[in-house]
């Protein structure tokens, strides 16, 4: 998969391209199923598969961020999976907030990218104050050419998937209806940067990755399968301050087990399978040392 910052109507000469657009965070079921009209139609008409996505989220440049369900990394990762071939990547401003719905149209998709098939969800808003929808799109596509699909919601547990309904699931704690509604097990992915070693200290060392800016599960303990490698191996991980230590930073600490390597700067994903017990504060290191050993059985069960 190629990614593009700018888009260059000489990079796009050849066949005329299938596109979408969207922020796509979490890349779940329902922007699945809109990337699998877009890689059937570019492939029968021999096309590019082209997603046009936003970096940072506009909503983090024109007022508060939401908490996001995947990094820019694990994003591109996910469209690639998907069968993407070009990702527009652009860089959201307040000056590229201000592009109406219209010429946003004509001078990216139209003139850039040369789009002869555009496909959206039925939610899909865009231009200055979002003013671009469905049937602005329909419009345009009569006046310039191009045919248009819009993709109906997804629905899973009788919900309508959607990237903000995935972040109350989260936040709430449900993981497991999380993952039904991404169509994969919901983690974290991150490099592992250097921690406290009070784990090793403890005997169980952790692996540690930063969660800043993402959509979090409540604090606690949870059984977790953790990709590392290539590989999958089953653990144990902590999220949250550590009260027994005082840490001021949220954090996300996972114990692999039977590992034996340094993970320090590999990504690594951490995937919640289920919630063991909540974060606790103990007297002293030991009282740590032996409920860790206690969360360790519990996980092996969970996970067997």
């Amino acid at each position: 998969m190629r990614v593009v910052r700018r888009v260059n109507p000489a990079d796009f000469s050849g066949q005329p391209s299938v596109v979408t657009l969207g922020n796509f965070d979490g890349v779940h079921r329902g922007h699945q199923a809109i990337f699998q009209r877009v890689v059937e139609r570019a492939r029968r008409s021999g096309g590019p598969a082209v997603a046009v996505t936003f970096f940072p989220h506009p909503a983090a440049v024109l007022g508060a961020p939401p908490p996001l369900l995947t990094n820019l990394h694990q994003r591109l990762g996910l469209l690639a999976a998907a069968g993407i071939d070009v990702v527009v990547l652009i860089h959201f401003t307040r000056q590229f907030a201000r592009i109406e719905a219209a010429p946003f149209v004509v001078r990216f998709l139209v003139d850039g990218l040369r789009v002869a098939q555009l496909v959206v969800g039925h939610r899909v808003g865009f231009g200055h104050r979002r003013a671009g929808n469905a049937a602005l799109l329909s419009t345009l596509s009569r006046a310039y050419g191009f045919e248009l699909e819009v993709v109906d919601a997804v629905d899973v547990d009788g919900l309508a998937v959607s990237s903000s309904a995935i972040r109350e699931t989260v936040r709430r704690g449900d993981v497991q209806a999380a993952s039904r509604m991404l169509g994969r097990p919901y983690g974290i992915s991150e490099r592992v940067r250097h921690g406290q070693r009070r784990g090793v200290g403890l005997g169980f060392p952790t692996a540690n990755v930063s969660v800043r800016g993402l959509q979090l599960p409540p604090d606690g303990v949870y059984a977790v399968r953790v990709l590392a490698g290539g590989r999958e191996h089953r653990g144990v991980a902590n999220l949250g301050f550590n009260p027994t230590f005082g840490n001021e930073d949220r954090a996300l600490e996972a114990h692999l087990f039977d590992f034996q390597g340094n993970l320090y700067r590999q990504r690594i994903e951490i995937r919640f399978v289920a919630r063991l017990r909540g974060e606790r504060k103990f007297e002293n290191a030991d009282a740590l040392a032996n409920q860790i050993r206690q969360d360790v059985a519990t996980a092996r069960r969970v996970l067997s």
